[in-house]
């Protein structure tokens, strides 16, 4: 099976994250896709694994786009 997740790899996104009752916007470049999770780089070489059991939506970060 094919995951979601795949065509976002390499692309500036914006994950709607479930942490118990609360979710959270995260922005960042979603760099690999793994078997149970993501792994999402937030910053300047920090990059964190999140399970996708918690994530709720992936969309384009249209900040990225704007600008500066």
């Amino acid at each position: 099976m094919t995951s979601a997740f795949k065509p976002w790899v390499g692309q500036a996104v914006v994950l709607q994250v479930a942490l118990g009752d609360i979710h959270v916007p995260l922005r960042g470049t979603l760099v690999k896709d793994g078997i149970e999770s993501v792994r999402m780089r937030i910053g300047d070489g920090w990059d964190v694994d999140i399970y996708k059991e918690m994530i709720l939506a992936v969309e384009e970060d249209a900040m990225v786009l704007l600008p500066a």
